[in-house]
């Protein structure tokens, strides 16, 4: 046997005692528990990350029906402020127009009442004015007890028919 041999042999014979070695101290056994553990750790991570995954789920569900609930209030409030506003509007224009014709009226009393008062004023002038000039006339026509008569007569006429 050669140097070669010899050194294969012993490589064998070492493997086999460590292969023996490893049998004996049950290694084997020791990763496989040491495996298991770890599949069992990861499928309850994966129990876990389902359970998780379903209770985002749940949760997202619930946020988009309230979301959905609030854009419906949230409409339901903008129709109601809309119409509201119309109402307020539609007040508001009704009782400018009432003020307008409240105003025109008064406006057109005032007019019809100075109206009247120029008429009156007018009148009066116009009597004071006709009284004295019947007063000149007469003053220049009659005379004496006569003239006084009829002038009077005259006056209280046409008092009478201007008022």
């Amino acid at each position: 046997m050669n140097a070669t041999d010899w050194a294969t042999l012993w490589a064998f014979v070492s493997l086999l005692l460590f292969l023996g070695l490893v049998i004996y101290l049950k290694v084997p056994g020791t990763i496989g528990k040491a495996l298991d553990k770890r599949a069992d750790e990861i499928k309850s991570q994966l129990a876990e990350a389902a359970r998780l995954r379903e209770e985002a789920q749940a949760l997202l569900a619930e946020y988009q029906r309230k979301r959905k609930e609030a854009e419906a209030e949230a409409e339901h409030i903008l129709a109601s402020a809309k119409r509201e506003a119309a109402m307020l509007a539609d007040e508001a224009k009704r009782k400018t127009e009432e003020y307008v014709a409240r105003r025109n009226q008064l406006s057109e009393q005032k007019i019809k009442q100075a109206e009247t008062d120029a008429i009156s004023a007018v009148r009066s002038a116009a009597v004071d004015i006709a009284i004295a000039a019947a007063q000149k006339i007469a003053a220049e026509k009659a005379t004496g007890a006569t003239g006084d008569a009829l002038f009077q007569n005259a006056i209280d006429q046409v008092r009478t028919r201007l008022n």
